[in-house]
């Protein structure tokens, strides 16, 4: 069918809507009843040439008291979904009684399989029903959707045209109601793009075979199915002979429905069936497909979102032991990537990383998108640090491209894709390209909510061009950047200072509890007194100031002791991992020696402290200070200035 044909079909049922609802429903939720009576008339539509099969089929299995009907039923009505109840639309449309058309569309609804029925629950359709009744809307929707205008039966429409029908409806309604299209929603230029640098890199290497799709945060599924149609082509154009598995897991009922919904009508069912969702189904605490592995995963989580209701889920931050947030990493078996509760969404991507294929040649590769924070959020230590230091120390980040702003339907701030691969080339190994495609678009003609621009083809082109020039990509400085690993990385240390307190008493060992009650009781810290000694370490211990063994005299003797640090001098420092040694025993060391000891050289680091964090900062790599102004355009304003103050004394003047 061709787009113009399309594009009717989806404006004659977009027109319903405003035909039938009108005053009945809001605007905004003209999708609630549009959208699920658009699936169920396709699947009567398909089901109607086998109906009295499957039900002479249901007589039979009933009869034999078999219990499990799905499968028989499937195979009689020829699709992945089949409908047992004597019902059709077309029988529907002649109730005279609304009470009897209600009672019979009912009936009607049960009669659909599993599958149906979770699209029929999510989208809430019965709770509907009443309403459309009482006030004689219901019969009038289903006149609509039998319209000889529209055929969307498999006669007027394949399979191919129908999820394209489906789809237009889905996105109209969605940049109708921007204010959460972004949620569920993500551009399909944006899903273009992560699609190419997923398959790009790899679509040489894939054989024959089957290959998984995955999308932890689906939405509507849109990521899925672009995903697919793409690896198809791939494959088509080399020749090669491949199948399609997608699974995804949503939260949110109704655009978990379009998902399931948008499959069937493509006639995926068997897709359909690897798709779960609706509000018991949160990724990140009730993990749908644990100890699975994909090939290919991509994903758009929510950003800033909190996500305290699945920690205490899970037994609260201290007490979660799921093994895609609590790993074993450079000699922790307990590394914890649990992130703050007011954003899960770094978790998303650390339960994609726990997913990756690790027994075939290609792997996994990923492609997330994410707002600028996961770059930089968490100390080193904390959950959003670790997730960058666990993937970036394996090796498995091999880029992150800076998208335009205002290219999302309902948010303005800046994203980015994060493309990541267990099975990195060789050229690429132990570095991370960094991309800033924010000048790469083409502006829209109208505003859809927030967004205005979009990545058209060249857009993608270019980014893809200079994503796969990865060896030349310091040639082009001002767009494209290559560093090693360990430049992203630092270390914090704590740097302590000795507490000194007035009147202490020499040669003396304090406890703890000692130093808190002379502060307590009003002791004053003296920087000009002795530090306060807390211990005093065997004979034979090795003297080093840098991490707190000083050599004292104590009771007549040259000891090595500790000192109490003072709190209120403590200082941290973020050193680079690739801080330059020097003569030293390592970059921290050089660092204190030159940054901190001749400032204060009773300095120490508290080596127990030490920890390694990661962040990314596009700011500072590709930052461009504003050129000054030539000494010619500062004399010639100068210039301009004086005569106009020339002017206006003349004008007094007068």
């Amino acid at each position: 069918m061709s787009p113009a044909n399309v594009q009717k079909i989806a404006s004659f049922i977009w027109g319903v809507a405003d035909d039938v609802l009108r005053d009945l429903y809001v605007r905004g939720k003209y999708r609630d009843v549009v959208l699920p009576f658009t699936v169920l008339r396709r699947l009567d539509a398909v089901l109607e040439p086998t109906k009295k099969n499957v039900l002479d089929m249901k007589k039979i299995l009933d009869d034999a008291g078999i219990i499990d009907q799905d499968q028989a039923l499937r195979q009689e009505a020829g699709q992945a979904f089949w409908n047992t109840s004597p019902f059709t639309m077309r029988e529907l449309r002649g109730r005279s009684s609304q009470a009897r058309l209600q009672q019979d569309f009912i009936a009607y609804l049960d009669g659909f399989s599993p599958n149906v029925q979770r699209i029929i629950n999510n989208f809430e359709v019965r709770q509907q029903i009443p309403k459309l009744a009482k006030a004689d809307a219901l019969g009038a929707l289903i006149e609509k959707f039998l319209d000889p205008a529209i055929d969307l039966s498999p006669e007027g429409l394949d399979n191919h045209a129908m999820g394209t029908v489906f789809e237009e409806l889905v996105r109209r309604f969605n940049e109708a109601n921007n204010e959460e299209a972004g949620e569920h929603w993500t551009p399909r230029d944006a899903v273009r793009l992560m699609t190419r640098l997923i398959f790009d890199p790899v679509a040489d290497q894939i054989p024959d075979g089957t290959y998984t799709l995955y999308d932890g945060a689906m939405g509507t599924g849109g990521m899925l199915t672009v995903a697919e149609e793409t690896l198809q082509d791939l494959a088509a154009k080399s020749g090669k002979r491949i199948v399609t598995n997608l699974f995804g897991q949503e939260i949110n009922a109704e655009t978990y429905a379009i998902a399931v919904a948008d499959l069937l009508l493509k006639g995926e069912g068997a897709n359909a069936d690897g798709l779960v969702g609706g509000p018991e189904y949160s990724t990140l605490s009730n993990d749908a497909f644990q100890g699975r592995s994909f090939d290919f995963m991509l994903s758009n989580p929510p950003y800033g979102k909190s996500w305290s209701t699945d920690q205490q889920r899970m037994g609260g931050k201290k007490e979660i032991i799921d093994p895609r947030f609590i790993v074993d990493h450079d000699g922790d078996s307990e590394f914890s990537l649990v992130t703050r509760s007011s954003d899960g969404q770094m978790l998303f991507l650390a339960n994609m990383v726990s997913k990756m294929k690790t027994n075939t040649p290609l792997g996994s590769r990923i492609a997330e998108v994410h707002n600028g924070s996961s770059l930089f959020t968490g100390e080193a230590g904390q959950g959003e640090s670790n997730i960058r230091r666990y993937v970036i120390e394996n090796d498995w980040l091999e880029a992150i491209i800076a998208l335009p702003l205002k290219m999302f339907y309902n948010t303005g701030i800046a994203t980015y894709i994060w493309v990541l691969t267990n099975r990195k080339p060789r050229h690429r190994a132990g570095k991370v390209q960094l991309i800033d495609a924010t000048e790469w678009y083409t502006p829209l003609r109208r505003n859809l909510g927030e967004k205005n621009r979009e990545l058209g083809p060249d857009d993608v082109e270019r980014i893809m061009r200079v994503f796969n020039d990865f060896e030349n990509s310091n040639d082009d400085g001002d767009r494209s950047k290559v560093f090693v690993n360990a430049e992203f990385g630092y270390s914090k240390v704590q740097v302590e200072r000795p507490l000194r307190i007035a009147g202490i008493a020499a040669n003396t060992i304090y406890s703890t509890a000692q130093i808190n009650k002379l502060l307590k009781d009003g002791a004053k810290r003296d920087p000009s007194a002795a530090p306060v000694i807390t211990k005093v370490h065997p004979k034979g211990t090795e003297p080093d100031p840098l991490i707190g063994l000083f050599e004292a005299e104590f009771r007549g003797e040259t000891r090595v002791v500790a000192y109490a640090p003072d709190s209120q001098l403590r200082d941290n420092e973020q050193i680079p991992l690739l801080e330059p040694a020097g003569k030293w025993r390592d970059g921290i060391e050089a660092f204190i020696r030159r940054e901190v000891l001749p400032y204060a050289p009773d300095a120490w680091v508290d080596a127990s402290k030490t920890k390694v964090g990661y962040e990314i900062s596009f700011t500072k790599h590709f930052y461009k200070p504003a050129p000054l102004r030539t000494l010619a355009e500062i004399r010639a304003d100068i210039r301009a200035l004086e005569a106009e103050s020339d002017t206006l004394i003349a004008e007094i003047a007068h």
